[in-house]
């Protein structure tokens, strides 16, 4: 099969074509013909930094962890899914998993669920790992009905969906951005738009909350805005973050009784352990794509697998709106 090999990692490391041997089917397994993938920061992380990161493969590497496509094989002890099934995930491109910039890929099954039907093949494969981190955190934070929610780079691979789903919830919906482009899709997509330059965090929690914060807050930035999330939060609320690699006061959170969720959605993958949540997880972001609750934005630049270079640069460039996604 084709696939886009790293031989080295660091800034400057080419994606070489190379021709691999094909995976074999095996227990517990199902062999997927991939149709197309997507571009997560932490490819780009992995690429450049290599084995400064505990989660990256050995070399020579296939990276790519977000995938859809059509199952070719299935693997002994599989019953959930059949031979021509279509399919997603996020279920390779780290420590020992093969991953997705190739024609085909071993999956295990745990980790993978039906396509949402209502979703092309290059939708589908925007998903897996803003979406679960998404569910995950939200669901972590208790958010449903009557609640207000502050989502943080609600434009983003993750804000954005994590937005959607806020709203599927039932919740009460805001979102900041720093652009007009940012902040007219968080209004698209169904929340009140913020604008962090020009308003401070005391501004609108007293435009939007009369004062109290905000019930839940989605931290998709992370880092040193964790600060103004404390700040953001009401009394005994929730912050859920994807980025917390930082040294913090957390005078703040004691004080307000604050609960602080850090999501990290590759555990399952790194050390096999609740991999089947993540099959369950993807398996009701389907539902609710199916339902017309869920759609992800997708950049207007498209790429295939030889241009995977190109991708990742488009991705780190700030430039992309939505997911970069790959066709195979």
């Amino acid at each position: 099969m084709k696939a886009m090999l790293l031989n080295t990692y660091g800034s400057d490391a080419v994606f070489e074509p190379t021709e691999h041997p094909k995976p074999t089917v095996k227990p517990g397994h199902v062999l997927v013909k991939i149709a197309a993938t997507s571009v997560n920061t932490v490819d780009t992380m992995i690429r450049q930094m290599g084995e400064e990161l505990p989660l990256s493969p050995a070399l020579p590497a296939i990276l790519g962890m977000d995938f859809a496509g059509t199952v070719e094989a299935i693997g002994e002890g599989v019953t959930d899914f059949n031979v021509g099934d279509e399919v997603y995930g996020c279920a390779g491109g780290l420590a020992d998993l093969p991953g997705t910039l190739a024609e085909y890929l071993l999956a295990d099954a745990k980790l993978i669920a039906h396509k949402p039907k209502t979703l092309t093949m290059r939708e589908a494969a925007a998903i897996p790992l803003v979406g679960i981190t998404a569910y995950e955190g939200l669901t972590r934070a208790n958010t449903g009905e009557n609640q207000t929610v502050l989502v943080h780079g609600g434009s983003g691979g993750v804000g954005h969906i994590a937005l959607q789903l806020a709203n599927y919830f039932g919740a009460d919906v805001y979102s900041t951005g720093g652009g007009e482009k940012q902040l007219a899709l968080i209004e698209q997509l169904g929340a009140t738009p913020i604008n962090y330059k020009t308003e401070t965090v005391a501004d609108y929690v007293a435009k939007h909350t009369n004062g109290t914060g905000f019930n839940v807050v989605f931290d998709s930035v992370g880092g040193a805005n964790i600060i103004n999330s404390f700040e953001a939060a009401a009394l005994n609320a929730h912050i859920a973050t994807t980025v917390s690699m930082v040294e913090l006061d957390l005078t703040l959170a004691h004080f307000k009784g604050l609960s602080l969720h850090v999501v990290f959605m590759l555990i399952p993958m790194l050390h096999n352990y609740q991999r089947e949540q993540h099959g369950k997880i993807l398996t009701k972001l389907a539902e609710i794509a199916d339902a017309g609750k869920l759609k992800p934005i997708l950049d207007e630049q498209e790429f295939g697998l030889e241009e995977i270079g190109q991708a990742h640069e488009r991705l780190a460039s700030g430039k992309a709106m939505g997911k970069v996604v790959v066709s195979v």
